[in-house]
């Protein structure tokens, strides 16, 4: 049985990489996601690379110092995708001039729609005449007709045509492609039929103009959805506020300066801020002075403002609601709890679902599988079809508003065309990407950071949660309960004095006994801790210890039978000195008020939940009891170098295990597990390890996460499932698999309404994971 190397990257991590982020325009399918990744993967220094057609950002892992992030960007543009590098502390500015791109896209995309509308209105104007019996005047004639169609690819299907184009000379035919070739050879072989009636050809020129007009009409709703998933990540980037009230630092009397005005990007660590009521917090600090309510809805999720007064951390974006206070700044720019959660969120964005490598796989050759169909489509029913099926002309010289001597020509292109245009490989790329994108996004409002779409899928096959007990399960504000020594005094200042040098929740509660006693801590150095065992510090020249029984044995501490103190159910803390030990203090951490509830819940959803602490198997088994877990669900006394071993124990038992801890001594086993789970009121070496992060201190999140996860995996497959019944059914009937048997022929104008609706729908599946909030 073996740590996974993903555990042991979650304490060291020597990589000799880094990330390049580029906003990249100019995608239209999931076959210019793949040639995006193609071509920045082939670039010497390229590890890897991660691209999202919903949100417009590539993620670029490479070699440190060996890519210039300009370089990429400019091989991108050179090949047709319009790219900009994004630099430190540019979320700010890249959001907002990616929001000042879709919104001039969105006018021009209206401009193209309200003319492509025109034109479809009128050619439908012009063919009512053939209901009506008479031929309405100007607008009926085929002449007019032919002017609409080339009106249609010259004005507003330009782009699609023109991106086609280039797209398939650069080996990389896309969506416009397919479009752009339908309604070229539609238009193509209508001004053939008009310039050479001889021939007795059909002239449809309102098939390119409908055409367009649906394709644009798609692309439009498709776009406003997207840009509507996208917002939350753009809401979470805008509250970063953009300036500072800048103040000298207080003196005695607690006076400040004027302030000054500056940008929050330059505010450096250490320098004071006043923020008045109704401000929102520029950077991460803490009070100095003053007190107040803060709203941090936006980044917990909680709606209740939360009291604040000297000394309490205040995040950057959050609300000042009451007091007029004055903050000491300790993290500023990228570093910010805000900028970590957008980098973390925007990560989440790229980070693909294992469930999408097919439909990857499927768009590095769909475009040019299509064409190659609408080849085959034509050549079979040119050469083979129509001379099977006879019946089949008769049946086409019918279809549709009027009646006409049909070809095998005729019909053979015209299936050709709606095999072309009925294609949809947009669904494929935006099935999983906008998914994600709506699903981090919601996770994000109420507090609850999902790592990518791989977590996701790893979440949906949990069948195992594992809960660390201190600060997880238990409220992490322990009470010493006794004291067993024969100098409870002694004991206890010694403890206060080792414990003097750490940070831990046990380390608090001795520290407080300790003042509240108003003792005096003794001349103490070489402070050391080991995570999950205790502390050591030299006392009055002699080597103190404070910790569980392994760390005493570990240092030789003597520890006969009969001077070890009998114990309660209580979590025990030994203190030795100069090798003897000086006895025992029993602590006692309540459980949280939701421990209960979230475990009784877990199991109602089949999940199975374990408890795993390194403390004594008869604390541990009261803690279950009290939650209703049966001993061979406990796994107690583990020392923090086995936690990990012991999940990959239940791993080898063919067990999917989630992993809840707060602690550093949680990293490894979070790391280890298939999903680790980190409470944001913990380390950030747990925060980094774990791949859903809580941001409320409430154990019902739990749930939350798991079921948002479920629902958005769920989504995910939902949408690919779409986008493959829709291209595997609608381009056989597209192709005429139907028209022999039931005489039903999909003409190329219905062709592109139901490829774009086809995408239309996927996005806007997705968007229903948005009814979670609230």
């Amino acid at each position: 049985m073996q740590v996974s190397t993903k555990a042991e990257k979650a304490i060291i991590n020597h990589s000799p990489s880094e990330t390049i982020t580029l906003d990249v325009s100019g995608m239209k399918c999931a076959g210019c996601v793949k040639a995006v990744e193609r071509q920045l993967t082939q670039q010497t220094g390229v590890i890897s690379a991660r691209v999202n057609l919903a949100t417009e950002v590539a993620t670029v892992e490479c070699e440190t110092n060996l890519i210039d992030p300009s370089t990429l960007a400019q091989r991108l543009t050179d090949n047709g995708f319009p790219t900009q590098p994004r630099l430190d502390n540019s979320e700010n500015y890249a959001a907002k001039k990616q929001t000042e791109r879709h919104r001039q896209e969105m006018k021009q995309q209206i401009w193209r729609i309200a003319i492509a509308s025109l034109l479809l209105i009128m050619s439908g104007i012009g063919h009512l005449g053939h209901f009506m019996g008479s031929e309405i005047p100007i607008l009926g004639n085929i002449w007019f007709h032919a002017v609409l169609a080339s009106l249609a690819l010259f004005v507003p299907g330009q782009e699609i045509i023109i991106d086609g184009a280039r797209s398939l000379l650069r080996n990389a035919p896309n969506m416009n492609t397919l479009v752009g070739l339908g309604a070229v050879t539609a238009y193509t072989a209508s001004m053939v039929a008009l310039l050479f009636p001889q021939l007795g050809w059909e002239c449809f020129f309102d098939e390119p103009v409908m055409i367009l007009g649906f394709i644009l009409l798609g692309k439009t709703l498709e776009q406003q959805a997207r840009y509507r998933a996208a917002s939350t990540l753009h809401s979470l980037i805008a509250l970063q506020p953009e300036t500072a009230r800048l103040v000298s630092a207080p003196n005695n009397s607690n006076n400040y300066s004027e302030s000054l005005d500056i940008p929050a990007s330059q505010v450096k660590v250490g320098e004071y801020l006043q923020v008045l009521p109704g401000e929102k917090i520029p950077v991460d600090g803490k009070i100095s002075d003053g007190k107040t309510t803060i709203d941090e809805s936006m980044l917990t999720g909680e709606s209740i403002p939360v009291i604040k007064e000297f000394g309490a951390n205040v995040a950057a974006g959050t609300i000042n609601k009451s007091g007029t206070i004055v903050m000491q700044a300790t993290r500023t720019g990228s570093e910010s709890t805000l900028a970590q959660i957008v980098k973390l969120v925007e990560t989440a964005q790229t980070r693909k679902a294992p469930i999408q490598n097919l439909a990857d796989t499927v768009a590095g050759y769909f475009t040019y599988g299509v064409m190659t169909l609408a080849t085959l489509t034509f050549l079979f029913w040119y050469f083979v079809g129509t001379n099977i099926w006879s019946q089949v002309l008769q049946t086409f010289s019918h279809h549709g508003s009027m009646t006409y001597s049909a070809s095998p020509l005729l019909l053979s292109l015209k299936l050709a065309i709606a095999v072309l245009v009925i294609a949809c490989p947009c669904a494929l790329g935006l099935a999983t990407p906008t998914a994600i994108l709506v699903g981090s996004g919601v996770g994000a409002q109420k507090g609850l950071l999902i790592k990518g779409g791989d977590v996701l899928e790893k979440v949906h096959e949990l069948d195992t949660i594992v809960f660390d007990k201190t600060g997880t399960l238990t409220t992490g504000h322990p009470n010493i309960t006794n004291i067993v020594a024969k100098n409870p005094e002694l004991l206890l200042q010694v403890a206060a004095t080792v414990e003097s040098g750490t940070s831990h929740p046990l380390a608090e509660a001795i520290l407080q006994k300790a003042q509240q006693k108003n003792m005096t801590l003794l001349s103490a150095i070489n402070f050391y801790t080991e995570p999950g065992l205790g502390a050591s510090a030299i006392v009055d020249g002699k080597l103190a210890l404070v910790g569980n029984l392994e760390w005493l044995k570990k240092h030789e501490v003597v520890l006969e039978q009969d001077n070890i103190p009998s114990l309660t159910d209580k979590t025990a803390v030994y203190v030795s000195m100069d090798g003897v030990l000086l006895g025992v203090i029993e602590v006692s951490d309540a459980l949280r008020d939701d421990a209960l509830t979230t475990v009784k819940v877990l199991q109602g959803m089949g999940l199975k939940v374990m408890l795993l602490t390194g403390d004594r198997s008869c604390v541990a088994e009261i803690i279950a009891q009290q939650l209703g877990l049966t001993p061979e669900h406990v796994l107690a006394e583990v020392p923090p170098a086995g936690k990990a071993e012991a999940i990959a124990a239940l791993q080898s038992k063919g067990e999917k295990v989630g992993m809840l801890g707060d602690g550093i001594n949680d990293a490894p086993a979070l790391a280890q597990a298939n999903v680790g789970i980190g409470m944001q009121a913990g380390t950030d070496v747990a925060m980094e390890a774990a791949d859903i992060v809580l941001m409320q201190d409430k154990l019902t999140d739990v749930v939350e996460s798991i079921k948002l996860s479920r629902d958005t995996f769920n989504k995910i497959r939902e949408n690919l499932f779409w986008a493959f019944a829709y291209n595997i059914v609608g381009i056989p009937v597209a192709a005429g698999v139907l028209l022999p048997s039931l005489g039903i022929i999909l003409n190329p104008a219905a062709a592109g309404a139901l490829m774009a609706f086809s995408s239309v729908s996927v996005v806007t599946n997705s968007l229903l994971l948005r009814s979670r909030i609230g």
